[in-house]
This record gives structure tokens, sequence and C-alpha cells, in this order.
């Protein structure tokens, strides 16, 4: 595999001088990584340290008539066995940060074959897992709803009989935490316009119904925490994305102050969303609190799978075209299937809503979204999620309005796409990328223009993410006497590069070398607080705190140099070394401190926050634009195919770490690559069939085309450090529509269901064979 990395900038940044920023320097994280001495959770060590085992539910729904544990506590080595009656005394024995309906570990009933009952806690961990065959547990089964058509038949019981609270961080959806009694998690809407009467005077309809199937992030490290229950502390080591948010659940759940609760959260072995929010941390915790001693619980893949995944989606959509080629109205319906829990999808449901309209200028929109509940495993967030789940349906009828107004689809999407600054969706901010440009350099990347050869197509996709989240955070930043500088930051090191990017805009700002700057992160009893760390805000918002808390800092340490220099602080210029008056009246930081103080290693903090108002008042605060271009090879005999030609376009702003960049889009073509290729959870009746590294199909290096192009544009459009923009998810979402429209051009077959496997796209060649024959 060849990959050519180009770069198309914009407003070029080399004019500030930059000499950190903007520069592909190591990782700083790299040296730990590739030795093996960076810490993961499962590396922690805690003196005591047992482990927990859990027993899971062989029942999609049931309820559970007792549960004897006596002969795994006569177990030798085994200290405690936990189940839904010892939690039931807790001030909240349930989490959720939209909804509050996830127990810690099953109450009265289980909903999805795999759902915690009881865990067995030991000395050593093969004990407990051999404790977990002596637990004996008494079930009354009842009927199990898998999909959501089964869920919203109108005689189906329903599987959460009660309402529940809702969570503190619902993520800027209003929620129904379960008052109306149905299994319908969540519903959105989305409208604007007259879209009877668009519909009415278009030229043209398409409509369609599509799937895009459920599938799980895939992260190397499985969940893991560890938690020690002391009475005067609650610490915990996890795996999480949002360590804030795992804190806030778990001191709402045992009725405890939040500086009562410490979460930290070590380097991550991936997560793609899949580690967003809480997961195990409050059952880990409660297996302490049980035990009162440190307990570890480490999840195989399979149960990792069990306890998070995407939600699938039905799609059916409508979309409208003028007599002039442009597009004026869409509307439709988006049913998520949201499995036993909330988790996230109440937010997904939302975000479908949104992103279904894509980049495009729509006079009158109508559309509903639903996230049911189901009695399979949880649905949660999963890279740019919301986007994947509609991309398909959107961005393939785009594909074939452009044929029937006869234009070439690149041209069809120059024609109707947003402009830069446009407000294309009411009431939020206006579109923060030249999506037309990103489009044109994405095309010419892939040589749109050359022939083709038989079998050959290529197609395009394009849709944006309303990205960053809630921008809410602090940073902190402590300038050192001897030059050095420490961040401080709540944001945490997943693989995505954080450490490295936020080292460089301090070491910019200060104008010192990368290796003078340490970053802390993660950790709630030292490092200020993060909302979160996802939707591609790190660098954008985390970033600009860290940049703000350093300006805020040489502020303080001019007004020092000034009482020093006896001079007015506005007569002083800052530099990123230090401040200047004139050629000879100049001090560099290390300087205006040892002198301030008289002593030599002394600091000045600094600190800078972000909040919803000001210049972060609208909402997103960036969008985020998701782009590829593929030319697929199609073997009509067998419906197999191969990507001959491969192309991405990250819109960054600017980037801070180049190869980080281009490396984030690499990775996310490559995950969008595997959902339409292979990747899918299938259900077997009630049992999750193919929860292994076996059997669920990730892509492979012999996946990967040999011609393979990644363009960074730089416009410097952003509202992060410099103009920066976060990126990472955008591919992940345009690979199955891309690759979609493209095996269209090549045989002549639209495929709306992904995976795009052999026997699908064999089977749609067949249909269109035999239609043309009549039979």
């Amino acid at each position: 595999m060849s990959i050519r990395f180009t770069e198309a900038i914009g407003n070029l940044p080399q004019k500030d001088g930059f000499s950190i920023v903007n520069t592909s320097v190591h990782r700083t994280d790299g040296p730990a990584k590739v030795t093996g001495r960076a810490q993961y959770t499962g590396d922690i060590p805690v003196p005591g340290l047992t482990y927990g085992k859990v027993l899971r539910s062989p029942y999609a729904h049931a309820r559970i008539k007792g549960i004897d544990a006596g002969a795994a506590l006569a177990r030798p080595g085994v200290i405690a066995v936990l189940s839904g009656e010892d939690i039931r005394g807790l001030p909240s024995p349930r989490y959720g940060h939209a909804v509050k309906d996830h127990p810690l570990i099953a109450l009265d009933k289980v909903r999805f074959v795999g759902e915690p009952v009881a865990v067995v806690i030991a000395e050593e961990e093969l004990i407990a897992q051999e404790g977990l065959d002596d637990i004996a547990v008494e079930y009354e089964e009842l009927p199990a709803l898998l999909t959501p058509e089964d869920a919203l038949a109108p005689d189906a019981p329903l599987i959460h009989e009660d309402s529940y609270a809702e969570g503190m961080s619902a993520g800027h959806v209003e929620v129904d935490a379960g008052a109306k009694r149905t299994n319908v998690c969540q519903e959105s809407h989305v409208q604007w316009g007259d879209v009877e009467a668009a519909f009415a005077r278009a030229a043209h309809v398409v409509s369609g119904d599509f799937h895009y199937p459920m599938t799980y992030a895939y992260a190397m490290e499985p969940y893991t925490a560890v938690a020690d229950w002391t009475d005067e502390l609650l610490t915990i080591w996890s795996c999480a994305q949002h360590l804030y948010i795992v804190r806030n659940d778990v001191a709402k759940v045992f009725g405890l102050a939040l500086n009562r609760v410490r979460v930290i959260t070590p380097f991550i072995g991936g997560g793609y969303g899949s580690k967003s929010y809480t997961k195990i941390e409050p059952l880990t915790a409660a297996c302490s609190w049980k035990a009162r001693r440190p307990v570890r619980l480490q999840y195989t893949i399979e149960e990792s799978i069990l306890t998070t995944r995407a939600d699938d989606s039905r799609v059916h959509l409508e979309t409208a075209l003028d007599e002039h080629g442009k597009v004026i109205a869409r509307r439709g319906s988006v049913y998520l299937n949201t499995g036993a829990y909330a988790e996230n999808s109440p937010l997904v449901c939302a975000k479908t809503a949104v992103r279904v309209v894509g980049p495009y200028s729509f006079e009158a929109v109508d559309i509903h979204s639903y996230a049911v509940y189901t009695n399979t495993c949880p649905a949660s967030s999963y890279r740019g999620f919301g986007v994947n789940q509609v991309t398909l349906a959107a961005e393939v009828q785009m594909d074939e309005l452009a044929e029937l107004a006869g234009q070439d689809g690149l041209q069809f999407k120059l024609n109707n796409l947003a402009e830069s600054g446009e407000r294309f969706f009411p009431k939020k901010r206006g579109l923060t990328a030249d999506m037309k440009g990103n489009v044109s350099k994405l095309a010419e990347a892939l040589g749109w223009s050359e022939p083709l050869a038989p079998n050959h197509g290529r197609g395009m996709a394009v849709a944006v993410t309303d990205s960053g989240a809630q921008p809410v955070g602090r940073s902190e930043v402590r300038f050192h006497g001897d030059g050095s500088v420490t961040v401080m930051t709540g944001a945490t090191e997943m693989g995505q590069g954080s450490q490295t990017v936020l080292a460089q805009i301090a070491a910019e700002e200060f104008g010192v070398a990368i290796d003078q700057v340490r970053v802390l992160q993660s950790d709630t009893a030292m490092t200020p607080f993060a909302r979160s760390t996802g939707a591609d805000r790190t660098t954008t918002l985390e970033g600009r705190t860290v940049q703000g808390a350093c300006r805020e800092a040489k502020v303080q340490l001019r007004n020092m140099a000034a009482e020093l220099l006896e001079a007015p602080p506005e007569d002083l210029r800052i530099e990123p070394t230090g401040v200047v008056i004139d050629e000879v009246r100049r001090m560099t930081w290390s300087e205006v401190i040892a002198k301030y103080y008289n002593i030599s290693d002394m600091e000045v903090i600094g600190r800078a926050d972000i909040r919803e108002a000001g210049e972060w008042a609208e909402i997103p605060p960036f969008w985020e634009p998701c782009m590829a271009a593929v030319e697929v090879e199609v073997d009509p005999d067998n419906g197999r195919f191969k990507l001959a030609k491969l192309a991405v376009a990250g819109d960054v702003g600017l980037a801070i770490n180049p190869d980080m960049c281009e490396g984030q889009d690499v990775g996310s073509a490559i995950m969008g690559l595997g959902v339409a290729l292979g990747e899918e959870l299938v259900y077997d009746g009630q049992q999750l069939a193919n929860a292994s590294i076996l059997d669920y199909r990730i892509p492979r290096f012999s996946d990967v085309p040999e011609a393979f192009t990644a363009i960074l544009v730089q416009n410097r459009d952003g509202i992060g450090p410099w103009g920066a923009k976060g990126i990472g998810d955008g591919p992940t979402a345009a690979m199955c529509a891309a690759i979609s429209n493209a095996i269209y051009q090549a045989v002549g077959v639209r495929l709306r269901e992904a995976p795009f496997t052999p026997e699908r796209v064999w089977r749609a060649l067949q249909a269109v064979r035999y239609s043309s024959r009549g039979e």
C-alpha cells in the first residue's frame, strides 16, 4: 500500500512564523508506547487488588425470581458476590447521562442477553471465573423484542415499565425520561419551510428505504476499570473518554460529594466513541464498596461488545429537486435500534435528524427520528454518531437526483452545496467550511474526469456533523522559572494525539522547545474540568483553553515585568519568549520570575475557560465536513468489489500536527470501509452470534487500496487556536455512500443496505438481469 499525502493550504499558516505548530513533531507519548512503558488501566498496580467476574443473563427478557450465591461464597478465595439486592438501598441504583434507566446490575429483570446479573469478587481471576458456575439464578422468561418493529407493535410489552429521572448531561437534547410508557426512548424532529408545497412543485422526487447495520467500534483495549472504596475517598481508574461525566454519575449513585470521587484515566487503547460516558465504572465501584477491597473488572472483547455498540438504523427518505436542478426539500423518518438502555442514543437520535439534512441549502425539511428500546445490547456513541446512520440514505439520493437531472455527480454537488458562512441550518452557526472547494480538491485527487476501465466506477459522498459538543471546559498552564511549562487538562489521550497537540500549542505560545512542555491529563483530583473528549473537540476547544491559559500567564508576567522596568504595562510588547520595550530593555519570562520573586524556581499559573456565551454562544462550535471519494472495481460474476483508489479530505482549518491529522483521516476512512465490506453485528434469535474478532470482520491491510490520497485543507476558518478545527469522524460516515454510488456507476445496481457483501451485490445484479429479461 502506498499512501500519498497532499496538502492544500488556503491562507498560508507560515505567514505567522510558526516554529512548533503546523509541524509534524514526534508524538510525546510515542516512546512510552513503543517501549511498553505506557500504563493502561489494566496495568495499574493497586495494593490488595481483587478481581471481579460477571455472570450474565442467558435471556433477552426475563424476570429474576431469585439468586442463590451460597455455593460461590463457600468457594475458597471468593470474597463477595454482588447482585441486585445489594444495590437497592443506594441513593441512585441507576445511572445514565441522558436518562437514568441503567441499573448498575440487573435488579428485578434482565433486558438483553449478556446483561450483568451477579459479580463474583475473588483473590484471583481464575477463582472468580470458576465461582460463576456456583451461582444459581431462577428466571421467568418474558417476550423478547429484538427489533424496533417488534417494539413498536401495538401489542408489544413494555421493556421499561417505570419512568426514570433525566440525567445530568443530556447533551443539548430534551429527553423524555419514560413518562409516555412506550418503547420509544427518544424522538427528535427537525422541521422548517413548507414541505408539502415544495414537493408539489418538484420536477423530480426520489424515495427509498435504507439500512445501516449494528456495528462495534473495536478498540484494541476492552473495557477495564479499577475501583478502591475507602471511607475517605472512592478512587476509580478507568479507560473512560469522559472522566468528569463518570465522576458525576458515580457520585450520584453513591450519594457522594464530587470531591469524594476521584477518577483517573491513564492512556486509553482506543475509544472511537465506544468509551464515551459511563460504562462499567459504577459496577466496579459497587464491587469495591461491597468487598471493601480494591477490585478490577476487565472485560473480554465479547463482553465489551455486549456493553455497547452503535445504533443500527432504518431510514425512509424522500428528496425533491426543482426544474433548475436545485434540491429544494427533504423529508423522512429514522428508526434507531437503541437496545435495552438509553446510553447516548437520545443524542444519537437528535443528531440523525440534524445530519440527514447534509451540507445543502434546502428550503423545506421535515425529519422525524426515533430511538427505540429493544431487548438487544445497549447502543451508544460511535465515531461521528448520528451521521453514519443516515449518510448512506442522504448521499445515495443525491446521486440519484444528479442522474435524473442529467448532471455529473460532482457538478450536481457543486451546484447544491451551501456556501462558506451560509446559515444553511436555521438557528445554528453558519457553515465553517468551504465545501465546494473541498469537493473540487477531492475530485481532482481521485482523477474524477479520467476514463474508467470496464466494471470500474467512481463515487463521492459529503456530509457535515455539528461537532464540538457543549463548549465548556478549563485548562491551566504553569510557567516555571527555568523556562519549562506544565499543561494541565482534563482531556484524555486515547491515541488521537491530544497530549502532543496541546504541548505544541503551549510550546508555540511560550517560544520553547516541545520537550520543555509536560502535559498532565485526566485526573479529576488534579486537572481542570473538561466536559468530554469526543466530537473531535479537543484541539478546537481544549486547545483554545490551553492557548488562553498561556496568554493569561503572559499577561501576568508582563505586568510583573512592567513593575520591574518601571514602565506602564501597555508599553511592553509581549513576544513568545518575553517582553520588550526597546533593544535595551527586554526580559525573558524566566528573568521576570527570578527578579520579581528573588527566587529562580517560582512559577506563574495561567487559567482560561470557555462557556456557552460570547463567541461560543452559537452551536455548533464548528461544522465538520465528512468527505470521501472512491474508485471501485466490481466482479459482476461473484459480487466482490475492491477499492482501486481512495481520496479523503480533512478540513482542519490549521493542522497543528499535519502527520497526526492525516493519520486520523486515514484511520477514519478505513473504519468506514470496514462497514461497507462486512462489519455487522448479527443476532441469531436472542443471541448475538458474532461477538468475537473471529466472526466480526474488521478491515485488513489487503482491503486498503494502493492509491490512497489524503488532503489537508487549511483555510484557518475554525474557532480553535489560529483557526484550527477538529477532524477524525468525517470519512467514516462518507465511505458507505461513496462506495454505493461507485458500485452503481460500475455495474448499475444501487445498494441501500450496508454492508455490501458479495452476496448482496450479486443478488442485486441478478435482480437487474432478471428484470431486464422480463422475468
